[in-house]
């Protein structure tokens, strides 16, 4: 009996550390995903909106949706962010917390996630879903909720 549960034993953690890397694993198209998420936060906190605008489809079709409601198109978000984000003090430092990456096709996939804002005139966050296309090769938001 003793000798069954120690070939037991040895199969599950030999399945446990040639699966378990698999399971955790990243897709390519998660790590790129996450790489502009990242370049969104280094913009942003180094007080490039317009680097921060060029992870987004620069399209009319750009879909934002906030507390006002939806808008579309890039520029239109863009002069949002501009309006609503002034000066370093209102834009703060952020930080995302991404809950879940899940890949709907070969071209979509859907982000959703926390944000937050540290500022000095207080602080400011929320959630967020991101619809992701890739479009030449590269990832771009085309849709972002964010409350």
């Amino acid at each position: 009996m003793k000798i069954n549960t120690v070939y037991l034993t040895m199969i599950f953690l030999l399945f446990s550390v040639f699966i378990s890397p698999v399971a955790n694993a990243q897709t390519k198209d998660e790590t790129a995903i996450r790489a502009v998420m990242d370049k969104q936060i280094k913009e942003w906190n180094n007080g490039n909106i317009d680097g921060f605008m060029q992870t987004y489809r620069h399209s009319d079709s750009l879909l934002f949706v906030g507390s006002s409601g939806p808008s579309y198109g890039w520029q239109n978000a863009l002069e949002h962010y501009k309006k609503s984000y002034p000066n370093a003090a209102a834009m703060g430092k952020l930080d995302f917390v991404i809950l879940n990456v899940k890949t709907l096709s070969k071209e979509y996939s859907f982000v959703l996630g926390k944000w937050h804002l540290t500022r000095t005139i207080g602080d400011a966050g929320g959630a967020f879903t991101l619809l992701f296309k890739k479009i030449k090769g590269k990832w771009f938001i085309a849709a972002d909720h964010s409350s």
